[in-house]
């Protein structure tokens, strides 16, 4: 037998309440479920009127929103109000769900009141945590050095979690205890979210390039132009690499910039790149790899494939038993290892310690000297070091290194290894010693937050051996 018996809603009004009176108390509960808190569904008598402004209302909250986070001129892309309805026609369906099938006594009616307040904590999610992202466009506090690389991809997270959550505490109050119609909502419920992050929907605004927007993250504009050059600039790089001397110790060396999205990753590439060619005598033997749009038809791009194939010429190239090779990789760096890359909207491999080590040892290369500029970049230490490496980073395993902000000239490390030490010495061992104490200074008045870098360095017993006849040749030849 159907059940009829509903919910004592108190005496039966003698007209309709306002649209406006109603909109109120939807926006009360809808506060309280936004805050997981029970909602009171008693005299919410939601009619079509009032669901259809809410409606509304959540719609152009989000078209505010997304323009106010766009600094600059931008184009509103009218074709994105055919998309993003999955996740309201579920919420219709899980609502009626629930009110078929509550923990209380009740009948289909409280169905809209339901829906609404299901609305309602969207529109208060939408301006508190919009708020959070509109304040991180404005004012890109979440790019600046020191903040951890995973508060970003939180803060992205928050809307989308949080309402999720909200939704499902709100609607599990009033199902009734079975576990197949529990896990039919849970599941219900999260198929539009899992569907938005696997297939993201169109923007209500797209920023309108101009000449005040160029330092802005870019995206490699993938032209015929750039991807047939792209397809040479590698093998012409290789093809012009300077033959290996006879009885001299001859210094091959690659710098490996794949994260476009900040220009201190190109500039330190450059950096390091003239350094090499400047005080190494590497002026014919240098690589430089890079992403960056500014470098799309100069420079080879920086994806794994590529740095693996130029070891592989290198070490043909070159003399394995006196010769050494130096590589220099900058970027973000994550706790596990692993280097990042971007070169939007291309899909990159990641560069590992592991990875890097297997393809030196097939192509032979004996003398190694790498330098890691990145977060966390101690963790390379272990998997590289050898008789003959050396194998040096900009902070230990533990800790971030401080520099690579969207703002910064040069990362602290670089800098101080670089720009400063390495024009003064030969000696890798000797640079890396002086900049510890120059770093640790810089990050302590620039008040980083989670402690001393602490670079690292790791220098076995043939390596040493060998850069200390490179020291004697390269003085040698500068006195000349």
């Amino acid at each position: 037998m159907e059940r009829s018996v509903q919910f004592d809603l108190g005496p039966t009004p003698s007209a309709s309440p306002r649209p406006r009176g109603v909109l109120g108390r939807l926006l009360r509960q809808g506060w309280r479920s936004a805050c997981l808190r029970r909602p009171s569904l008693d005299d919410l008598n939601a009619g079509p009127a009032s669901l259809l402004v809410l409606l509304f209302a959540e719609a152009l909250i989000s078209v505010a929103l997304e323009r106010w986070m766009i600094d600059g001129p931008a184009t509103f892309y009218a074709p994105a109000m055919h998309s993003g309805w999955l996740g309201t026609v579920v919420a219709v369906g899980l609502c009626w769900l629930v009110a078929r099938n509550a923990s209380h006594t009740v009948t289909v009616a409280m169905a809209p009141a339901l829906f609404g307040v299901v609305i309602a904590q969207g529109i208060v999610i939408y301006l508190t945590s919009g708020s959070l992202l509109l304040a991180q466009a404005r004012t890109e506090w979440l790019d600046a050095e020191g903040v951890s690389a995973w508060l970003p991809w939180l803060v992205w997270l928050l809307p989308g979690v949080w309402s999720w959550l909200a939704q499902l505490v709100l609607l599990l109050r009033f199902l009734r205890k079975s576990w197949t119609l529990r896990f039919a909502l849970a599941l219900g419920l999260s198929l539009p979210y899992a569907l938005d992050l696997w297939w993201q929907p169109p923007q209500w605004w797209y920023p309108v390039a101009t000449d005040a927007r160029a330092d802005k993250p870019p995206r490699v504009h993938l032209t015929q132009e750039v991807m047939e050059r792209q397809a040479q600039l590698l093998p012409l790089a290789l093809d012009a690499i300077g033959p290996q001397r006879p009885g001299v110790i001859d210094v091959y060396a690659i710098t490996f910039a794949p994260y476009a999205d900040e220009d201190v990753f190109r500039r330190e590439g450059d950096l390091v790149a003239s350094v090499m060619r400047e005080r190494f005598d590497a002026d014919t033997r240098t690589l430089q790899l890079a992403n960056h749009r500014d470098t799309a038809v100069e420079l080879p791009w920086a994806t794994p494939l590529n740095l693996q194939r130029a070891i592989a010429r290198l070490g043909a190239v070159m003399n394995v038993d006196e010769d050494m090779l130096f590589i220099h990789l900058t970027s973000h760096g994550a706790a596990d290892g692993k280097l990042a890359a971007r070169l939007r909207p291309l899909d990159l491999g990641i560069v590992t310690p592991a990875a890097l080590k297997h393809w030196l040892d097939e192509a032979g290369i004996r003398y190694r000297v790498i330098s890691v500029s990145a977060c966390y970049s101690g963790s390379w230490v272990a998997p590289l070091a050898g008789e003959a490496t050396l194998v040096m980073t900009a902070s230990d395993a533990q800790h971030t290194s401080y520099g690579c902000g969207r703002h910064s000239e040069l990362t602290y490390f670089g800098r101080a290894i670089y720009d400063e030490q390495l024009r003064r010495t030969y000696s890798f061992e000797q640079a890396h010693a002086a900049a510890r104490s120059i770093i640790e200074q810089r990050e302590r008045d620039a008040g980083k937050s989670d402690g001393y870098s602490n670079p690292q360095i790791a220098v076995g017993a043939a390596i040493r051996a060998q850069l200390a006849r490179l020291e004697t040749e390269l003085s040698a030849r500068r006195q000349r």
